[in-house]
């Protein structure tokens, strides 16, 4: 069997957070439609067993998974904004910092031909 990764062994408490979160969000959605795991499972073409996994937050759980599950809820529109770049405001710092301050000169060229 292969080894787990340590960040799927240990993942950071943001990171189990997060993913906890995700998964009560599925499982809120689910309930409220009324269906059952099986349900969910069987429009992924999954186990029982992942869709249970995906909603309890299992760090090992594929991602696929957790968009498969947003998928059949039809909530992966949502996705969306995840990693924008138009959001990431530290990046777009980083890069507004390494922009040049002028213009590059333009070179002149030689009508020698």
């Amino acid at each position: 069997m292969a080894q787990l990764s340590p960040i799927v062994q240990h993942p950071p408490a943001a990171l189990e957070q997060a993913l906890q979160r995700l998964g009560r969000n599925i499982r809120t959605a689910r309930l409220r439609r009324r269906w059952r795991l099986e349900d969910v499972a069987e429009r992924m073409g999954m186990s029982r067993f992942t869709v249970a996994d995906v909603e309890r937050g299992k760090p090992g759980t594929s991602i696929a998974a957790y968009l498969g599950a947003l998928w059949v809820l039809g909530l992966l529109d949502q996705l969306a904004v995840v990693a924008d770049p138009d959001r990431d405001e530290e990046g777009k710092a980083l890069e507004a910092a390494r922009q040049p301050s002028q213009a590059p000169r333009r070179h002149r060229f030689d009508d020698d031909f």
